[in-house]
């Protein structure tokens, strides 16, 4: 067939060809992580809306690709009830660890897309998680460069 006769995309015309987002095989949520998932579906349909009324194209490539993690991770989520045992580090658990210059940190074990160190949230498989996850008060662990110990588990 000749050129003449095909149609190819002029340039900026490729817009669903964006890389997906990484999907982690990791995906234990809390009920409000759950909750946090269907929010952002929520939003990114109603953003998907008006970006085709737009007629915005790199939007709705954007909002696409989103929109396909998404609904990915809602498909797989797991969620886990919060822990009825506080004699050990759970998914779920909000634990208080002691840095050995003093500081007192306290975060709650919860899924990846939920977690946010800076406001207490820590992904299970972060490497703290990790090192705290199974042990009991008074357990030193090494938490980034320094050791903790787990102070508080609730």
């Amino acid at each position: 067939m000749s050129k003449a006769f095909t149609k190819e995309p002029e340039g900026g015309d490729v817009y669903d060809d964006l890389p997906d987002r990484p999907i982690s095989a990791h995906n234990l949520v809390t009920q409000r992580g759950l909750e946090l998932i269907e929010a952002e579906l929520s939003r990114l349909h109603d953003a998907h809306a008006a970006a085709q009324d737009a007629d915005d194209k790199p939007l709705l490539a954007k909002i696409n690709r989103d929109l396909r993690y998404w609904t990915s991770r809602r498909a797989t989520a797991q969620v886990m009830e919060p822990p009825q045992d506080a004699t050990e580090v759970h998914f779920g658990s909000q634990v208080t660890i002691e840095r050995e210059d003093g500081r007192r940190q306290t975060y709650k074990i919860v899924g990846e897309d939920e977690a946010d160190p800076t406001n207490g949230t820590l992904s299970y498989v972060s490497p703290v998680a990790q090192a705290i996850m199974g042990k009991p008060v008074g357990e030193t662990v090494q938490a980034g460069a320094t050791e903790a110990t787990i102070v508080e588990i609730s």
